[in-house]
């Protein structure tokens, strides 16, 4: 991956002051960072006994290399008959709410259509989705079970208050995961935890922004966010890394020297 992002297609503008553009991941990328990590969503499919009505289902979901949700689901289910006569759909997925806000967190719908996949892919898309659904096991086999596959057509992404957009679903196969996407929860709650005082410096520092409590609200290879409280109110600083990162240990160095070198300025 390169250490800049693609600009997300037809992004909505936000509700802050503009500001200096920093570099950070695309919209299609967060959104392949957040299907990585959240393994169930809310399926609507078009009601077969409601004609025009869709129908609401919670959803386990496996994702293959090309971004596509899968899903194991049952005949007797009604998203299954809804699928079979119609295979219009969506699927939201979103992140554990952060300090008990859903509106903050991180959301995305793919909008598309779903299939049975095809006999001699079976085997593949098992493995794929055991890989996520362990428990899935105990009845992966059974005659009544059968694997389907979302096609995205378009789909939408929030990453919380004043950041959305659509994302062309070219754009969503190519893109990757975040390479901090499973240890970022760590880091957040680490940072949060124990150096306060240090985000209150990187604060000043890098965005130029005087504050008396710092916490950091997300985290990924090209940065970090903050929610910085200051005398004017509550802000929300982006702060771009020195150079890209690529894991949990890269990420730790980079922060302590930042850290340094704002103390440094501070002294001279």
């Amino acid at each position: 991956m390169s250490s800049t992002s693609v600009p997300a297609p037809r992004q909505h503008a936000s509700t802050s002051p503009a500001g200096p553009q920093l570099p950070e991941p695309s919209h299609a990328e967060r959104s392949r960072t957040l299907l990585s990590l959240v393994g169930v969503g809310m399926l609507s499919t078009m009601s077969r006994k409601l004609s025009g009505f869709p129908f609401g289902s919670l959803m386990p979901f496996a994702m293959d290399a090309a971004g596509r949700p899968i899903f194991l689901i049952s005949n007797m289910a009604m998203h299954t008959q809804n699928l079979r006569e119609d295979g219009r759909c969506s699927l939201f997925v979103m992140q554990a709410a952060a300090d008990g806000d859903p509106l903050g967190a991180a959301r995305a719908t793919l909008v598309g259509n779903a299939a049975v996949v095809a006999e001699e892919e079976k085997a593949a898309v098992r493995e794929i989705y055991l890989a996520r659904h362990e428990n899935s096991r105990y009845w992966v086999d059974f005659a009544d079970f059968h694997f389907f596959r979302l096609e995205p057509v378009d789909m939408y992404y929030v990453g919380g208050f004043g950041v959305m957009g659509w994302v062309e679903a070219e754009e969503f196969a190519r893109a990757k995961a975040d390479p901090l996407a499973e240890a970022a929860a760590g880091i957040v709650a680490h940072m949060n935890a124990d150096h306060v005082e240090s985000m209150v410096t990187l604060a000043k520092a890098y965005a130029g922004i005087e504050g008396s409590e710092a916490a950091m609200t997300s985290v990924d290879r090209l940065g970090f966010t903050l929610r910085l409280k200051t005398a004017e109110g509550m802000k929300g600083p982006r702060i771009n890394f020195l150079s890209e990162v690529h894991d949990a240990e890269e990420t730790r160095k980079m922060l302590v020297e930042m850290v340094r070198q704002a103390k440094a300025k501070e002294s001279v």
